[in-house]
Parts: structure tokens; sequence; C-alpha cells
């Protein structure tokens, strides 16, 4: 039995397609100019129905991560809708598996993203998900902005 493991590098500014169905288009750029190890995959590519995305993400982070803030900033057509924060490793009873990851590790997870909890118009939606190794965000681990189109 043959396992195939590979990493995608990407170039800084170049959009990479998630997916593309009839009723939605995603992709995602990174902000930063430094290429990374990452990829990012969703199924299925529909907002119909509700459904229960399948997320499988990838990444060798840059650094070690004993403190992860994420921040999602979402606009939807040109106007800001959603400003969130949320602290995923502090360093002390962390529950996620990248909490304690050593730089040049790989993260290899898959999770499910609830649809039933969100309704999304037709439209176009710029996300911007950030990742900071401090509380004050000033270090930033990783940067990506997802494009992502209701038809």
């Amino acid at each position: 039995m043959f396992g195939l493991l590979f990493f995608i590098l990407f170039t800084p500014g170049v959009s990479e397609f998630i997916c593309t169905s009839s009723d939605l288009e995603m992709s995602y750029t990174f902000c930063d100019s430094t290429a990374h190890s990452f990829m990012f995959n969703l199924t299925p590519c529909s907002t119909k129905n509700k459904p229960v995305w399948k997320a499988a993400l990838t990444w060798i982070p840059r650094s070690d991560i004993h403190f992860l803030k994420i921040v999602f900033n979402v606009w939807y057509d040109g106007a800001k809708a959603l400003l969130w924060k949320e602290l995923l490793c502090s360093g002390a009873d962390d529950e996620y598996s990248l909490c304690g990851m050593l730089k040049g590790e790989t993260l290899d997870s898959a999770f499910d993203i609830k649809g039933s909890r969100f309704e999304f118009p037709k439209g176009n939606y710029s996300i911007v998900v950030q990742g900071f190794s401090d509380d004050s965000e000033n270090n930033m681990l990783i940067c990506l902005n997802f494009t992502m189109i209701v038809k």
C-alpha cells in the first residue's frame, strides 16, 4: 500500500482555486509576499441545501505554534459584514492538534464546516483570515484572502 503525500508551494499573489460549480466559486491568495507550504480543499462545492462542507487542510508553519489567535474579516459586496476573533492556542490546556506544533512539522487536518448555520445571499464575499502568534496581533504567522462568489 502506497501513500501519496504532496505539498503545494504557492507563489504569493497567484490565486488558487478551491472549487467551482454552478452556484459557487471559491479561491484564495496569500496576503504576504512569502511562499507557503499550504493546501486547502472544500467539498461539496455548493451552497444549495445548506450543506455540511468537508474541509481538508495541510500546512507546514514557518514558526512554532504555542500561541495562535485567528482573526476573520468578512466583506459582502464591498461592505464589512463580520469581524470575528478566536484564540485557538494559549499554551495551556489547548484542545487543538496544531497547538504546540514546531516549525516545519506538518499539520494535516480534516474538519466539518456546518453550512446550515450560514445563509449566503448571492454576491461577492472577501474573507481575510489572519493567524497571529501574539495577542497584540503584531506577529502574523499566516494570512489568506479568500474570494467566494455565490451565484
